[in-house]
């Protein structure tokens, strides 16, 4: 048997595995295509219909209301200031009505007890005594009006032209004693140095004029002289 040559030899090897290896990729190449076909949703008998897909909803904001309970609130009236009651108004001012001035008072005899006490401790009126008045206005001269007691020892002096508004311009004083059994003045109520009105609230009469203001003095008093006996 004649021997084959290497040449041959190695050309049949080279030849062969350069079949199988084309067999090899064939058939590599037929089994990736037929994974592609059989994943292909396209040619599988069962897969499901596709449909198109939704943007998926935005979240919802999150409130942070752990802490608070769901609790009805309930509406509060609204708060108003305080209504206070418009100011009354002032009362307008009056001005008071002048009138003349007519001043009362009493005169006392002291008795000889007595003597340099103030007191009228069983004294009795005066009757006759002389009194004035003594009015210094501003606007006018002096005014002076004098009046007498009666069996009572009162006296009512009415000074002209003299209104309510000066009365404190005036005084009242004693001037002459009926009688030297009881002729020296006493400063009693101020009657020697003499005193000022003071406004009355009760009129000497019902009948009492009302163009006339009522004030009132004393009661003043003489007593008798140190040189006259006197009998208990």
């Amino acid at each position: 048997m004649a021997s084959i040559p290497a040449k041959t030899v190695l050309f049949t090897i080279n030849l062969s595995l350069l079949l199988l290896l084309l067999l090899c990729s064939n058939f590599v190449q037929a089994s990736y295509d037929d994974a592609e076909v059989s994943s292909s949703p396209a040619h599988s008998p069962h897969s499901l219909p596709t449909f198109p897909v939704s943007p998926a909803p935005a979240p919802k904001p999150h409130h942070h209301n752990h802490h608070h309970h769901n609790h009805q609130q309930t509406t509060q009236p609204p708060v108003h200031p305080p209504v206070h009651p418009p100011a009354t108004a002032p009362a307008p001012h009056i001005i008071p009505q002048r009138k003349l001035v007519a001043v009362q008072g009493v005169v006392y005899c002291k008795h000889c007890l007595f003597v340099g006490v103030d007191t009228l401790w069983k004294a009795k009126p005066l009757q006759g005594a002389l009194v004035k008045v003594t009015c210094n206005n501003t606007k006018y001269r002096p005014v002076v009006k004098e009046g007498t007691t009666d069996n009572n020892g009162y006296f009512l002096i009415m000074p002209e032209n003299v209104t309510n508004a000066a009365f404190h311009k005036c005084r009242v004083s004693l001037v002459k004693s009926p009688t030297k059994q009881c002729d020296v003045p006493t400063n009693f109520k101020d009657g020697f140095k003499g005193a000022m009105p003071i406004p009355s609230t009760q009129p000497p009469a019902k009948t009492w004029p009302n163009l006339y203001q009522l004030f009132t003095v004393g009661p003043f008093a003489y007593e008798p002289s140190k040189n006259i006996t006197c009998a208990h």
